[in-house]
């Protein structure tokens, strides 16, 4: 997410959690981390083997875009180009249960203490 700091604390991130449950519903997603170290997010989510992983994060990122700036029109305004999400991003895939609890630790465990201090409501969302 470009200017992740400045975003998620002005605007609800809870929405953020409502729109990842609706698109975890809707594509039969498992939302199992958030995380946020600085200036973007990690998404640690399970999806079904007819989805790409590329195909995964088009889906989140292109749905929380849009609803973002539905709910938020005036964030749009903000961001450089209008673009919530950076081009860019890491795709992973996991499929032993050991190395999904490394990575859910991984993702609870982003930023520096003032970073945690600060987005402590995204440590780990239940969804």
């Amino acid at each position: 997410m470009k200017y992740c700091k400045n975003l998620l604390n002005d605007y609800a991130v809870n929405f953020l959690k409502h729109v990842c449950s609706e698109i975890g519903e809707r594509y039969s997603f498992e939302f199992d981390a958030i995380g946020c170290d600085g200036d973007h997010l990690h998404f640690f989510v399970g999806a079904e083997p007819k989805y790409s992983p590329s195909r995964v994060m088009q889906i989140i990122k292109s749905i929380t875009a849009r609803n973002i700036f539905k709910e938020y029109p005036e964030i749009k305004k903000q961001l450089w180009g209008g673009e919530l999400w950076s081009d860019g991003g890491y795709n992973g895939t996991v499929g032993d249960e050991n190395i999904s609890d490394i990575i859910t630790k991984y993702v609870q465990n982003q930023g520096d203490q003032e970073e945690k201090q600060a987005y402590k409501q995204m440590k780990i969302i239940d969804f």
